[in-house]
């Protein structure tokens, strides 16, 4: 099966504007995506999942409106995981990584720091939030890291031990939604660890996106051949 895998969600203001809505409308459509996407990875036994929660640019250039409904849809979340009885009976942990500290009001921090804390020990599975995240931000500071540090042999190794998604195996999957014609990358994401990963690229805009098309393209990527550059 899968060891690692990425789910970046997008779509959610189109999905709005076509419907008429506002884009926070799109953006808890789209939260209520990602509780059932967790279940299912809970269901199918995948050890690692990583979310995209937003980009730094997606939290600090929109609309002050918009930014405003989106951290409040992270601090309702957040508070669910913190009551959510499967986290503890499945003994997840969860961790955050961006550069969410620097531009996250204090009630939100405070409730994602106790998340962490609460599951800190778990060990069963591992589910990554990425907020305020930029690939180029990450790979920035690790070379600033290991310039501080005045490490004269930079090899592979050194690089993983500076990243802030260290912990993280590689990426074997990275699933991708509302891709309507443009299937691509954003802002370096995770370019260290997803050197040798599969891609998954869906029409479907992120509110509409199922746990059965989630779990179609996990087939799809079971009957794949990895070659790894080999």
């Amino acid at each position: 099966m899968i060891k690692h895998l990425v789910l970046i969600p997008d779509g959610n203001r189109r999905w709005a504007k076509r419907k008429g809505l506002l884009s926070w409308q799109g953006h808890l459509e789209g939260a209520k995506v990602v509780e059932k996407i967790l279940e299912k990875v809970l269901e199918l036994k995948i050890p690692y999942f990583t979310f995209w929660g937003g980009s730094y640019d997606n939290l600090t250039k929109r609309s002050k409106t918009e930014i405003k409904f989106l951290l409040k849809i992270y601090e309702n979340y957040f508070k669910r995981l913190l009551e959510e009885k499967r986290i503890d009976e499945n003994k997840v942990k969860i961790n955050v990584f961006g550069r969410w500290e620097g531009i996250f009001p204090e009630s939100l921090k405070k409730i994602i720091e106790r998340t962490i804390e609460k599951t800190k020990n778990y060990n069963q599975h591992f589910f990554s939030f990425l907020l305020a995240y930029n690939g180029t931000d990450e790979m920035l500071d690790c070379v600033r890291k290991i310039l501080r540090e005045k490490k004269v042999k930079v090899n592979e190794n050194l690089i993983k031990e500076n990243l802030w998604t260290k912990n993280l195996p590689p990426v074997d999957l990275l699933i991708r939604t509302g891709c309507e014609g443009d299937p691509h990358n954003s802002a370096g994401f995770m370019m260290w660890h997803t050197a040798y990963s599969q891609f998954y690229f869906s029409k479907t805009l992120f509110p509409d996106f199922t746990p059965k098309e989630f779990e179609k393209a996990i087939k799809d990527f079971l009957k794949r051949e990895r070659r790894l550059g080999k």
